[in-house]
This record gives structure tokens, C-alpha cells and sequence, in this order.
């Protein structure tokens, strides 16, 4: 898998490569990127074959990488506490639970590779990165997706974006335990500069929706969210209960009126926030094409997530109102929920930052992380 990114993040990618010379002793083959992304709406209806609206961002995870001789897969973390290393001699019969949680995204990706009939070589590979972990910026999404085109590209294997994105899903579901639907890696690989990417899970088509409106900018909580965690796999079940209960094959199918009529308890609220999200991300794809304000959509979203799918916190929340209180044209949470970050659009970071780091420590809570993105390029080669 190859492709050249028109703008990278260059601070990152520097520090990979001398990382990599520091710790390997020798120049890396080449340097991938892949970027973490915000969903600007769509969200928890990826794994109910829905739609959403992600757009990758301008912080990414670097992978400097060099194959070797020996059949050794040696992976070097700098992000984790300065340095962090596992290493795998034999992929094909490995076992992630001897390994730690961090090792288990990028190696899972090399055995899923193998598994799939991918010659892999035997590799060092050193990961640096500047997407926050845990905050919903999907930090786990861009390390997966970024080790798939390493090795693909130095295995020699032409992985499409969706083959990728499958693979990149399967590390983490199946050896880190995080279970994810498709957006992030989609996300990670399909996104172009300037643009969201619409995606339809139900027949994995994307297409390119330009973002006119801004400034976009993150207010991460710093409440940690796990999304290896019961309430997410809760919400799956849950879902998956409602649509059995419908008689449709996934939520995707259901209709409104059945959902308020043939439902109740969670099993309705969840359903309905699907249903009602599918059709604010259809709305704000066609006002984002025709130019219109798409504020209001954002709000009516974050308000299902918190009232209806009830994976919101009182973090979440306070920067969403003090954003909208500031003149935000809309905010909502993104990502999973459960902590992580908010998303707001018309107000500039400084004059937000001033505000929501005001209202944190009124509110006795541990003062945010408050940045623009912009939306970037996807997942490539760097050099």
C-alpha cells in the first residue's frame, strides 16, 4: 500500500526516525503516517450498518520500519512511557495475553497479516505519536491503521483501504479486546485534506464531503474512556437486541415509528438514537455540500447520545453548554463517550480554551486540553 501525503506531521515524523536510529542502529526503510480523526457527526452507528461523518485530523502516529533477516517482529513504543518494547519471534503461534495491552494493537495487526497470507518479513518497527491516548481521538485506530501500510508496504502486499480497515479492526477486537465498528480506521485511511469522509456501512461506500465551516476545535476532557469497557459492549448487545426484536438485520433497517411504538426501556432509546443519527448525518452531508449551517444538527446529536444512548459525563456536557453559551454555531461529543472530547465549530481555540478552563475549574475538574484541527490527509507513506 502505497501513496505519498501532501502535509505531515513533520514534528512526529522527526522524532520517529531518530528514535529509530537511536534504538535499531540503523537509518529505518521509510516512514508511514496515519492520522487519528474527529467524527464530526454519526455516532455508535457503525457497527449497526449505518452512516457517519468522520474527517482524519492533524495529528497522527508515525511508523518508522526496517526489515530484518532474522524473522524477529520488534516493535519500540516512545510513546508510552518513554520507551516500550515487545518482540515476537514465531507469528504463527503467539498469544496476546502474554503481552503487554499496548503490544497487542500493532502485533495483532502483523499476525492478522500473516494469518491473512501476507509474507511478513521479520521487522523493527518504532511508533511515535502525538494523537492523546484515551481520549477519543481514536489514538488505537491510528497506531493499527498506521503498522497495516508499513507492512504492507514492505511485504510487497496491495491491501486496499477497506482490507486494511478490516484488518486494523480485527487487531483490536480480537487480540487488544476493544471491540470497534469500522469508523476510525475508514476514517484514518480515506480522509483527504479539507474534507469529511461520508461512509455507509452498510455497503462500505465513501465518499468526500468538503468542510467549509469552522474553526473545529477539541476540548479533550482528560477523563479517560476505555473502550474495551462493558457499557460499550453493552450498547453493541443492546442494539443487536432491538433489532432482533424488530425482525431487521441491524438497526440500519429500523424505522422510527416502530422503534417508539414496538420498543421500550433501552432497548427504544438505543434504537432511537441510531435511527434519529443516521438521518443528522444524511442532513448534515446534504447542508454541508449546499453550504448551510449544520450547528444545530451537532447539538440534536449530542442530546441523543447523552439522553438516549447515555454515554455522556458531566465533563462532556459542561464543555458542549459553555462552548454553545460562548456563540459555538454547535458542539457535541465525539467518539465513544464515556469521557474523551468534545468537537465545537465557531469558536476560535483561544477564546474557547479561556472559557471551558474557567468553567472546569469552577466545576472542580481537571483543567482540559483545548486545540483546533484541521481536517488531513490519510494514511501513506511520509518518506
Amino acid at each position: 500500500m502505497t501513496g505519498e501525503l501532501s502535509t505531515g506531521p513533520a514534528r512526529v515524523a522527526a522524532n520517529a526516525k531518530s528514535r529509530f536510529v537511536d534504538i535499531v542502529g540503523a537509518q529505518p526503510e521509510g516512514l508511514w503516517a496515519a492520522p487519528g480523526r474527529v467524527n464530526l457527526i454519526g455516532e455508535h452507528t457503525d457497527y449497526n450498518a449505518g452512516l457517519a461523518l468522520p474527517f482524519a485530523i492533524d495529528r497522527a502516529t508515525v511508523i518508522a520500519a526496517r526489515r530484518r533477516t532474522d524473522g524477529l517482529v520488534r516493535i519500540h513504543s516512545t510513546t508510552l512511557d518513554g520507551q516500550a518494547t515487545a518482540a515476537l519471534r514465531d507469528l504463527s503461534a503467539w498469544a496476546p495475553a502474554t503481552f503487554a495491552p499496548w503490544a497487542r494493537y500493532p502485533l495483532g495487526v502483523v499476525w492478522c497479516m500473516a494469518r491473512s497470507g501476507t509474507e511478513v518479513p521479520g521487522l523493527d518497527l518504532v511508533i511515535s505519536s502525538d494523537v492523546p491516548l484515551g481520549s477519543g481521538l481514536s489514538s488505537s485506530g491510528a497506531l493499527t491503521v498506521g503498522v497495516a501500510v508499513a507492512v504492507a508496504d514492505l511485504s510487497g502486499s496491495q491491501l486496499s483501504h477497506v482490507e486494511a480497515a478490516k484488518i486494523a479492526q480485527s487487531a483490536e477486537s480480537s487480540f487488544a479486546g476493544a471491540p470497534t465498528g469500522l469508523l476510525d480506521q475508514l476514517a484514518s485511511l480515506e480522509g483527504r485534506a479539507g474534507s469529511a469522509v461520508l461512509i455507509d456501512f452498510s455497503s462500505m461506500e465513501t465518499e468526500l464531503v468538503t468542510i467549509t465551516a469552522g474553526p473545529l476545535v477539541v476540548v479533550n476532557t482528560r477523563v479517560e474512556r476505555a473502550n474495551a469497557g462493558g457499557a460499550y459492549a453493552d450498547r453493541r448487545r443492546t442494539c443487536e437486541m432491538a433489532a432482533a426484536k424488530l425482525g431487521v438485520p441491524t438497526l440500519r433497517q429500523a424505522e422510527l415509528a416502530r422503534v417508539e411504538t414496538e420498543l421500550d426501556g433501552d432497548l427504544r432509546k438505543r434504537a432511537r438514537h441510531i435511527v434519529t443519527e443516521n438521518g443528522r448525518v444524511r442532513e448534515t452531508a446534504e447542508r454541508l455540500h449546499e453550504g448551510r449551517p449544520v450547528g444545530e444538527l451537532l447539538v440534536s446529536s449530542h442530546i441523543s447520545l447523552r439522553d438516549d444512548y447515555e454515554v455522556s459525563c458531566p465533563q462532556l456536557d459542561l464543555a458542549v453548554e459553555t462552548a454553545l453559551a460562548r456563540g459555538a454555531e454547535g458542539a457535541r461529543l465525539t467518539g465513544a463517550g464515556l469521557g474523551g472530547c468534545a468537537i465545537s465549530l465557531g469558536v476560535d481555540a483561544s477564546d474557547l480554551e479561556t472559557v471551558v478552563s474557567k468553567a472546569f475549574e469552577e466545576a472542580g475538574f481537571e483543567q482540559p486540553e483545548v486545540f483546533a484541527v484541521t481536517p488531513a490527509d490519510g494514511a501513506g507513506r511520509l518518506e
